[in-house]
């Protein structure tokens, strides 16, 4: 891992000054950056991608038959649901 140390509005590049990241404010123990990237790269929180993992693999585990009992319709009984009256 590399360690920078930055002030406010200074910058690292990355990628041949491709990605550029500011640091924009410091509040205790908040930092705000601003990244500067091609629309075509994606940029996310660590950990909304380790969610991200985590449902995946929670989906991945769910076996055929039972995601197939998720997913099949309940039987509607109409007693349950009134008649539309008609006008």
């Amino acid at each position: 891992m590399l360690v920078l140390t930055r002030k406010i509005n200074e910058a690292l590049l990355i990628e041949e000054g491709t990605i550029r990241v500011v640091v924009l404010s410091v509040q205790g123990d908040q930092v705000k950056i601003g990244i500067e990237a091609p629309k075509d790269i994606t940029i996310m929180r660590e950990e909304i991608v380790q969610a991200q993992a985590q449902n995946q693999k929670a989906a991945q585990s769910i076996s055929p038959d039972r995601l197939s009992s998720l997913t099949e319709p309940e039987t509607v009984h109409s007693s349950h649901h009134p008649t539309p009256k008609s006008r």
